[in-house]
């Protein structure tokens, strides 16, 4: 053999060599395996945070901020944080009180350029940092448009809205969601846009990002109604299968509540979460919103909130356990002491709360069990909020959205105390997962 032709053949072997070195450092796609998390070929677990505003704060129009998400990205990698759930784009109009601005899907098929440049080059910085996103792409509550925005675009006039109207009269128009195929149809139509969508700033598909780890029918999806639990189901199964036809790679959740979302229905829990296109289950829960603490006595009721708190994420871990997918309670929070909201407000009751949520990841996983992580709610960052009722636009965004008072269950970058408990737990998963 010709000496040019070896050099060759080791010049090929070796650029070979090197691709494959290359493709392996390559972050991996989040896979369920047996029950659990495996990311890069270990099992995964976490303690995340909800971080909602991210792509708009990643944009260069009206609320973008990236030096901003930068630092924001970078306290949250630092503190080992890097599950990150985000909303897609809010829909509708601007104007609207109490819904988040600006819009990424203004109209059926009109689309804010500048909102989905956010979502890319937020994609590409958490990409930098090997972190992962959960994008939710449905919303049942007012505050980025869907359920409602859906109803009137299919033509079924204006929504009730809580401020407005009362959550009465909205729950009960929203439960018409359900049964409207046409609603359905134009979310059908939103879904298979954002999920063949290239990001302009890497060049790759969303449906080949392993910065996604998840898709996310919505947050809190409800049937608002028992009549309408059988369509609920219905749409969340053709949700979860369009979803699979367009991308093999990501894993499919719903952002349920729990039976909480369900109208207290275990068996329909179980039902949607067990199906074929679902990877994993999801639970919110929310002592305050649900009574089990009060305005004047959030340190006192920490005891019940506790308590009610481990049946909760018990009851839906046995059914989890039965149907081997791994649980993410994706949603927690607990207002500040004295149902304050400055920033200087002290977070006892959160800090305790927090701690006890979160050693019931670390508890579970010493038993190899089946509660994976969490996402507390949610993430303020660097944000120094302007108005305490609720936000305006101009205002710094918070993890409160649009509708809720600032700082109500948001965590800040100078809330040391929460900080540290965060710190720890995740300190602890790490020397766990070893």
């Amino acid at each position: 053999m010709k000496l040019k032709s070896v050099a060759l053949i080791v010049l090929v072997v070796l650029i070979v060599a090197c691709q494959q070195k290359q493709d392996t450092a390559k972050p991996s796609f989040v896979k369920v395996e047996n029950g659990h998390f495996v990311k890069d070929g270990k099992p995964y677990y976490f303690v995340g945070t909800n971080f909602w505003y991210g792509a708009i704060l990643g944009s260069e129009g009206q609320g973008g901020d990236r030096a901003r998400l930068g630092r924001e990205l970078d306290m949250m990698k630092e503190m080992g944080i890097d599950n990150l759930r985000i909303l897609v784009g809010s829909d509708g109009e601007r104007g609207v009180t109490t819904k988040v601005e600006p819009t990424l899907q203004i109209k059926p098929g009109v689309y804010n350029d500048t909102i989905l440049a956010g979502l890319d080059y937020l994609l590409q910085e958490m990409g930098k940092r090997e972190m992962v996103a959960v994008l939710y792409l449905n919303n049942s509550w007012e505050w980025s448009g869907g359920y409602g925005f859906y109803l009137e675009q299919a033509g079924e006039g204006k929504q009730p809205r809580p401020n407005e109207d009362g959550y009465p009269a909205f729950m009960q128009a929203m439960s018409k969601y359900a049964v409207n195929q046409k609603a359905h149809e134009l979310f059908y139509n939103y879904v298979r846009f954002i999920l063949t969508r290239t990001n302009r700033y890497t060049g790759v598909s969303y449906k080949d990002d392993p910065a996604i780890m998840s898709w996310q029918i919505g947050n809190e999806p409800r049937a608002f109604s028992t009549e309408a639990l059988p369509a609920f189901e219905k749409w969340l199964a053709e949700a979860s299968a369009l979803i699979r036809s367009l991308d093999p790679n990501h894993l499919i959740s719903i952002g349920s509540e729990g039976a909480w979302g369900c109208e207290g229905d275990y068996d329909c829990w179980e039902r949607i979460t067990a199906d074929q296109n679902i990877d994993y289950a999801n639970i919110h829960l929310w002592p305050y919103n649900w009574g089990w603490a009060k305005q004047d006595s959030l340190i006192e009721n920490l005891p019940r909130a506790k308590e009610n708190t481990k049946q909760y994420i018990d009851r839906h871990l046995k059914i989890c356990e039965k149907i081997k997918k791994p649980l993410v309670m994706e949603e927690f929070g607990y207002p500040r002491d004295g149902f304050k909201f400055s920033l200087d407000t002290p977070t006892k009751g959160r800090d305790d709360f927090y701690e006890y949520v979160f050693s019931l990841v670390g508890d579970n996983m010493e038993k190899d069990g089946f509660f994976a992580g969490c996402n507390f709610w949610g993430w303020g960052g660097l944000a120094k909020p302007r108005h305490t009722d609720q936000w305006q636009v101009g205002d710094d965004y918070t993890g409160d959205p649009a509708q809720e008072a600032q700082g109500l269950n948001s965590v800040f970058a100078g809330d040391s105390t929460t900080l540290i408990v965060i710190k720890a737990q995740i300190d602890r998963i790490g020397s766990l997962a070893k």
